[in-house]
């Protein structure tokens, strides 16, 4: 059963330009190079009059050689480039990673190392790529602190433990 119907309609850069709106486009190189200053100005050149969709790859021929770029925004999305249109160049891609747990998060703590969930009744220490350094269960987790690359976590009442990761 259809649930949704999406139509795109491509906006041209002299409706754009009428709008008041910029027409922008977020280049991700896919080869290792110092672009130079002016280089926006250079590709755009070379992608005047094309369509371009956020999320796909591109290839632009520049002094004999082909050049790869990653289309990270297409703004709106697709675009015709015209001479209203902004280049910009990405350094670097978003990466997102999603955890999900049994039980609720009631806190989320960050340090050098890494990061500190704290859940009702266990405590995870995971480092920047979000593997698992530590792990523990208390029967009564009062409360999660970090010091200097320290994690102090009270339980039981009267009990501290000190965690170095």
């Amino acid at each position: 059963m259809l649930k949704k119907i999406v139509v795109r309609r491509l906006i041209t850069p002299s409706e754009k330009e009428e709008r008041g709106g910029r027409m922008r486009i977020v280049l991700r190189p896919l080869f290792e190079a110092e672009l130079p200053a002016d280089f926006s100005e250079v590709i755009k050149g070379k992608l005047m009059g094309e369509e371009i969709r956020t999320g796909e790859e591109i290839e632009v021929e520049l002094l004999g050689k082909s050049l790869r770029f990653k289309v990270v925004l297409a703004e709106p999305s697709p675009l015709k480039v015209g001479r209203g249109t902004k280049i910009e160049f990405s350094q670097g891609e978003v990466e997102v990673v999603d955890f999900e747990f049994d039980e609720s998060v009631r806190d989320a703590i960050p340090f050098e190392k890494g990061f500190v969930v704290v859940l009702a009744s266990k405590v995870l220490i995971l480092n920047h790529n979000g593997q698992k350094i530590y792990s523990d269960e208390f029967e009564e987790l009062n409360g999660v602190r970090v010091s200097k690359g320290t994690v102090v976590i009270i339980h039981g009442g009267s009990k501290i433990r000190l965690v170095k990761p």
